[in-house]
């Protein structure tokens, strides 16, 4: 495994481990936001390991998702969590406060999508 995707891979299990603990604290939207960053830089680690280059500085889960051809009950679930990094951050994309906007039973189904993602990248990258 080249350097910089272990680098990035590294950082996506961190990021989904701090879902999990926002999870935890009721953090919800926090959690989301996470779980999307998680999944985020685990596609862009396969991205570097597979094209050998660095992605465009992109948050678009989707154009990551199909760059990499991934198949599509991953992109079923990168579908859904790709507009989460805009909606649980900024108020005007939410249409109300990111903080009050997502409950328990929101931020565990995309706790899962990262999950999910990321499983997929790791038998990828293996």
């Amino acid at each position: 495994m080249r350097p910089e995707t272990e680098l990035w891979q590294k950082q996506a299990i961190e990021d989904l481990e701090t879902a999990r603990v926002n999870l935890n604290a009721q953090r919800y939207y926090a959690c989301v936001f996470f779980a999307h960053q998680a999944a985020e830089k685990s596609l862009k680690a396969l991205f570097i390991e597979t094209m050998r280059e660095m992605p465009t500085k992109t948050h678009n889960l989707i154009a990551l998702g199909k760059s990499l051809k991934s198949p599509e009950h991953v992109m079923t679930v990168i579908r859904d969590l790709g507009p989460e990094y805009i909606t649980s951050r900024y108020p005007d994309a939410a249409y109300g406060v990111p903080a009050e906007l997502y409950d328990e039973t929101l931020a565990n189904k995309h706790l899962a999508q990262a999950e999910e993602i990321i499983a997929w990248t790791k038998t990828k990258l293996k």
